[in-house]
């Protein structure tokens, strides 16, 4: 509650000796409504969509309600939303300093594993394979499960958490990279020419010829689509349903430094020599997306699970995190060495490997604030024991960072870091062998199209409002150019100055084509033979009369 003091007195006294009261009785809130307010806020704040439309602005009645509406959905999802919460069973945490001068990168993993459980203590490992190394690797999708992979050809697969074996193999060639594929009964591995299929005892199943000399793999589980990009620049996608080459795209930026998915729309994004970054779909022969990211190649890229944000990592020393919503870069940060490897966990945390040294940032973005705050130090640190890190990589639902390296592969403990309450549905990292098998099969019967890929994963669903005859013209690839000027006009067509006022609302927009230049011929035209009018009617009139004449 308030109170009136000397220095902040709620009342104000006038020079007559009236009080002048700011905040009358009548507007203090029932604690029912202050209560509900704060649920709105907090609502808001974790599943809000941003700034709410002011709908008293609009004069269009139906366009009014039809946002009303709207907004009376998102405002009862949010706090649904925030009313399920008390459903979770799990919550997480982060390392929290005590004191103002306390830094949480200064906490070394003994201190952790001093502290935690056995089992969480247990995650904490290292395996020394310095003959064969650096080592790629990857965690299967639910986590469980392990894979290792030397440059010198070494290859191994393991339940990490128990510390059991599953097969190796010697394959006596260069290995470039390693990927799981739709469970942990197969794997793919990206050898000196071809990329090469194995089930979970080492026996190989497939030599895909067609992918050779492959440098970066990455595999889309809700699409069953394994997508390889490699020396010659070709960006392929197999299909390991079906086995079917679904698409076959050349990049024209010679050979690829950098390849990561974002898993909210399955859009693949390349990072190249030449410091552009360029986003990719079966469906299209030329780039969605095509954006200067660095001065120099572009090391590594991540996005996160949202789909809004991504970092990427350059030879110039340079991590930069950017919007993908607007292609916007939102901040960016110095790093000693050139980043061979990043990666974001489920929470938002961001895992940067330079050199022998590894960097965990937290709050390098944030969906909740309109302008994105520089972090001035990192959230943990590990490394500087002469181990050139190779590979970071984030293990699904569990607080654990892989680090592989040219010493072989460390397990790190990073608090806060995974999700806390995982849905058992769609990935479930303590699933038997039945429930393996429903799962893959329930996989395969919702597989998604690869024409289903795109910038926007939600056009799906909406209606297609091109005539039949426009749809027919836009499959016609043998049509002629079309006659912009006819194509204004037909647009243009009706009374009332309609032709007018579409050149209007053309001439607002900011981009410069064909259509817009013809545009604004038009309009020069039509503003010609106004002023031409003007001057007939006011020769008629005479200097007197003319003023008096009706304005177009």
């Amino acid at each position: 509650m308030e109170v009136d003091t000397i220095d902040e007195p709620i009342t104000k006294v006038r020079e007559n000796g009236a009080l002048a009261i700011e905040r009358t009785r009548t507007e203090i809130l029932p604690r029912a409504e202050r209560e509900k307010a704060r649920r709105m806020r907090e609502a808001n704040k974790a599943y809000g969509r941003g700034k709410k439309i002011n709908t008293k602005t609009i004069k269009d009645r139906k366009l009014r309600s039809n946002l009303k509406r709207l907004e009376y959905k998102f405002q009862d999802a949010a706090i649904k939303a925030k009313d399920a919460e008390i459903l979770l069973e799990n919550t997480g945490g982060f390392l929290e300093p005590e004191q103002e001068l306390e830094r949480t990168y200064k906490v070394r993993q003994q201190d952790i594993v001093d502290d935690v459980a056995v089992d969480t203590a247990q995650k904490r490992f290292e395996l020394k394979l310095d003959a064969l190394g650096p080592y790629n690797f990857d965690y299967s999708r639910n986590g469980r499960d392990l894979i290792l992979a030397g440059r010198k050809g070494h290859v191994a697969t393991m339940d990490w958490r128990e510390g059991k074996l599953g097969c190796e193999l010697q394959l006596n060639e260069t290995v470039r990279d390693v990927k799981w594929l739709h469970n942990n009964q197969y794997f793919a591995v990206a050898q000196k020419k071809y990329v090469y299929i194995y089930d979970h005892n080492g026996v190989e199943l497939h030599t895909l010829k067609k992918h050779q000399e492959v440098s970066h793999m990455e595999f889309l589980p809700y699409h069953f689509l394994l997508a390889t990009i490699g020396a010659v620049g070709i960006l392929k996608y197999q299909d390991t349903s079906t086995g079917q080459l679904v698409a076959e795209i050349p990049t024209r930026l010679g050979k690829p430094i950098s390849l990561g998915q974002n898993p909210y729309n399955a859009i693949l994004h390349v990072g190249h020599q030449n410091g552009t970054v360029t986003l990719w779909s079966p469906n299209s022969q030329e780039p969605h997306v095509k954006l200067l990211a660095h001065k120099g190649p572009v090391r590594s890229l991540a996005m996160d699970r949202e789909g809004r944000y991504m970092v990427s990592t350059g030879q110039d020393l340079k991590m930069a995190v950017w919007d993908i919503r607007m292609f916007k870069e939102v901040n960016s940060y110095y790093t000693r060495q050139p980043a061979s490897s990043v990666a974001i966990s489920d929470s938002g945390l961001t895992a940067v490997g330079w050199g022998t040294q590894t960097t965990i940032w937290k709050g390098l973005f944030n969906k909740h604030t309109a302008v994105q705050e520089k972090v001035q130090s990192p959230y943990m640190a590990w490394g500087g024991e002469g181990k050139r890190i190779e590979r970071v990589k984030w293990c699904p639902f569990e607080d654990v960072l892989g680090l592989g390296h040219d010493e072989g592969f460390s397990s790190i403990i990073v608090p806060g870091a995974g999700e806390a309450n995982f849905d058992a549905l769609e990935v479930n990292p303590f699933e038997t062998a039945k429930q393996r098998q429903e799962s893959e099969v329930k996989g395969l019967l919702n597989k998604l199209q690869p024409d289903m890929i795109a910038l926007d994963p939600n056009f799906i669903g909406n209606l297609d409002l091109r005539s039949d005859k426009q749809r027919r013209e836009d499959r016609d690839l043998d049509a002629g150019p079309v006659d912009v000027a006819e194509e204004i006009r037909n647009r243009a067509r009706g009374k009332n100055g309609a032709l007018k006022k579409y050149l209007r609302k053309q001439r607002k927009k900011n981009i410069i084509d064909e259509k817009r230049l013809r545009v604004d011929e038009l309009w020069n035209e039509q503003q010609k033979q106004k002023d031409k009018k003007q001057k007939e009617v006011e020769e008629d009139l005479g200097p007197a009369l003319s003023r008096f004449s009706k304005k177009e």
